[in-house]
């Protein structure tokens, strides 16, 4: 009997055991997962929990605007308004006695009556779910409408429809500028230009409501709980010229539609700066609007279509230079010292390099020319004998100093480097090549900071659009929060820049630029006709043709720099004399006239036209002043008289507009039959012939064309019996 009982013990021991041990595990993994929920999904749930009885709407904050260098708008957020449902709110409204609407389907035509939109589309606002499948807390409606339909959403009185503050996107002058200032997507965001290169400054920062459902009163559908006011983003200002621009935009119309060219690009730089005057691609497109246009260009696909559109090819796109690229080769022999004003360059029409025949445009060839003659002939074979000369290492170091082959810095996104070759790959037929500007290629902004520092007198200085970023403090001060600090890197020297602007000032009046040519003002450039090469097989496409000029003015201290290239010219020419530099002339011409009333005195002094003194001596005093009142000279008369007996300076002198020439009555002032040689280099016949009839001087003409020689040079002192002898030519096609 006791035996039986020791065994009844145990058993009841162990089974209590046994008991006890599943209770600890089943405690202790329920306390795992009470801690896994706490813990490891405290958040999520957290969450989830809060979208049932929350609403969080995001306040976007007004983005900054985008100014031109003066102040002119040039992208703006316009005020319009959002709708918002908090669907906690709304769904009790409809269980509320006696609410006009019961149901959503109920309710959401008379929303989508006021707002303009599909029943459908607004019925799924008002049934979201949220992720896990629960009825959620909030949903956007439609962003971005006029006031007109934010009233008619208003006048319906439901609770827990929320009308907020919005803001849209506007570009008040359309295409104008469209591919530098880019567009923004339907959030506000940046796509493109400039919108996206400063999008953190331009955005802001948004703030946020929060909404809770209030269980207490059923008086308030819903209380705030938490608001947080959206900081407005700051205003970039860019350096671009709105009149510029629009001169730019002008001349680049103008081009594509007479050239019936494929694209035509314009770009306007400061060369002391690197700012960026104007910028223009055409075709274009209108950033309000920055889908609608696809059809016009080439592609696979819509989204191929699009980035053709948006790409702003002065940035993006690379090509061979052609002859402008001629700059860069003669100031490296310059900088190097391995060529002088002296030296002699023989062309025949080409050269040959092993099996290669390559040619001069100009077949006959040149002959025997000094090195500024080469530039103005632009001829290809002398830059091949100077780029021989220079060696392929030095060129090869010279474009690596100027910035090629490597990203130029501008604040625009997107920028293409180039292909250069290095010296260990290029032949000696490449080095031909390259010295005339072929075989490697560039982009249009990374060519206008080299060809800068020509102008500037040697300082390769970064390409920039943005001036600087600012916002109002609360008292409505304007604070500039960050200006552009542009990198400067000292390439040559001014001496050498100089004296290469001579020569290129020699195209415009007697070149392959001489379209480009206006009298008075002086003007330096060089043009350039490139073969496009095939993307596809690697090899010249016959009667595809890139056609540039690029220029400066005034020679002698530039303050302004154009290029201008037209791609695929098919009206029947495609040498850059005939389809660029034409234009050229057009945009200097707007330019001169505005800088000359827009800057200071000191530059417009430097940019204003020269004028050749006219003949005024035996006239009265009265009519004389009148003369030169009409030119824009100022008149003195030194002494007494009626009548212009002499004059200082003498008749043919050249001076700026604004000049102030003395009237003598007596003889005084000297001779009565003294003139100055005026240059005439650039001029066409017929203002050649009006100039030196007017100055009394005799003359003889040969050749057609505009003036490249005259006997007398410019600036001697001669009296009106010398026979002046002029040469015309037109034969100038790079």
């Amino acid at each position: 009997m006791k035996k039986d009982i020791f065994r009844d013990r145990s058993k009841m021991k162990k089974r209590m055991s046994l008991a006890l041990v599943t209770i600890i595990s089943l405690l202790f993994i329920l306390t795992l997962r009470l801690a896994y929920i706490m813990i490891v999904k405290q958040s999520e749930y957290s969450a989830m929990a809060e979208e049932q009885w929350t609403s969080e709407v995001k306040i976007d904050a007004k983005r900054g605007r985008i100014l031109d260098r003066n102040g002119v708008e040039l992208a703006i957020s316009a005020n319009v308004y959002r709708i918002d449902f908090d669907l906690n709110s709304i769904r009790k409204y409809l269980e509320t006695e006696g609410a006009t609407y019961t149901t959503t389907a109920q309710l959401a035509p008379v929303i989508a009556n006021a707002v303009g939109m599909e029943e459908a589309a607004v019925l799924k606002k008002l049934d979201a779910k949220l992720p896990s499948g629960a009825q959620a807390g909030s949903a956007t409606l439609i962003r971005r409408i006029e006031k007109a339909a934010s009233d008619n959403v208003k006048k319906l009185s439901i609770s827990g429809i929320i009308i907020s503050p919005d803001t849209k996107r506007y570009y008040p002058n359309a295409n104008f500028l469209s591919h530098t200032l880019g567009s923004t997507n339907i959030d506000g965001q940046g796509l493109t230009g400039i919108e996206l290169e400063y999008n953190s400054e331009l955005s802001g920062t948004p703030g946020m409501k929060i909404a809770e459902l209030d269980s207490k009163s059923g008086d308030l559908p819903y209380t705030i709980s938490q608001y947080t006011a959206p900081v407005d983003g700051k205003d970039v200002t860019l350096t671009i010229d709105e009149n510029i621009q629009f001169f730019a935009e002008k001349v680049a119309t103008q081009a594509q539609v007479d050239q019936k060219a494929k694209a035509v690009s314009v770009l306007v730089t400061d060369p002391k700066t690197g700012e960026i005057l104007a910028m223009v691609n055409k075709p274009d497109f209108d950033p309000n609007t920055p889908y609608d246009g696809i059809q016009n260009f080439e592609g696979a696909n819509d989204g191929e279509k699009l980035q053709k559109m948006w790409r702003n090819r002065l940035v993006n796109d690379t090509f061979e230079p052609g002859s402008i690229f001629k700059v860069i080769t003669g100031i490296t022999a310059l900088e190097e010292g391995l060529v002088s004003p002296e030296d002699t360059f023989v062309c025949n029409g080409s050269l040959t390099f092993g099996n290669r025949v390559i040619k001069c445009w100009k077949p006959q060839g040149h002959g025997t020319q000094h090195f500024e003659d080469i530039f103005q002939n632009s001829c290809n074979v002398a830059f091949m004998q100077l780029g021989e000369k220079i060696g392929k290492e030095k060129l090869c170091e010279y474009i690596a100093k100027f910035g090629f082959g490597k990203v130029s810095g501008i604040d625009l996104p997107g920028e293409a480097k180039g292909i250069v070759k290095s010296p260990e790959n290029i032949s000696q037929t490449d080095l031909a090549t390259i010295a005339f500007g072929q075989t490697n290629t560039v982009n249009s902004v990374q060519f206008m900071a080299a060809f800068n520092a020509i102008a500037n007198g040697g300082s390769l200085i970064q390409p920039h659009v943005m001036k600087d970023t600012t916002h109002k403090d609360e008292n409505g001060t304007v604070v500039v929060d960050s200006s552009f600090d542009a990198t400067t890197t000292e390439v040559a020297s001014k001496e050498k820049t100089a004296e290469l602007r001579t020569y290129l000032e020699r195209v415009v009046t007697g070149g392959s630029g001489v379209s480009t040519f206006i009298e008075g003002y002086h003007i330096g450039g060089k043009t350039g006709t490139a073969q496009k090469v095939n993307p596809e097989n690697g090899t010249y496409e016959a009667n595809k043709y890139i056609s540039s000029f690029v220029g400066m003015a005034p020679v002698d201290d530039p303050k302004v720099t154009i290029l201008i290239t037209v791609d695929e010219p098919s009206n029947g020419a495609y040498y850059a004399s005939q389809v660029s530099a034409p234009y050229a002339k057009m945009l200097f011409t707007d330019i001169f006239n505005y800088m000359e009333g827009k800057f200071s005195a000191e530059t417009a002094n430097s940019i204003v036209k020269d004028v050749v003194i006219p003949e005024v001596r035996g006239m009265t005093i009265e009519n004389a002043k009148k003369i030169l009142k009409d030119l824009k000279l100022e008149a003195e008369l030194v002494g007494e008289g009626d009548v212009v007996k002499t004059i200082k300076p003498y008749p043919g002198y050249t001076v700026k507009e604004g000049s102030k020439i003395s009237l003598y009555g007596n003889l005084d002032g000297g001779s009565i039959t003294s003139v100055v040689m005026p240059d005439l280099q650039g001029y066409s016949t017929e203002a050649s012939a009006n100039l030196l009839k007017s100055l009394g001087l005799k003359y003889t003409v040969s050749g057609t064309g505009l003036v490249s020689t005259q006997s007398i040079p410019a600036g001697e002192v001669i009296t009106k019996e010398t026979a002046i002898k002029l040469e015309l030519s037109i034969d100038y096609k790079d």
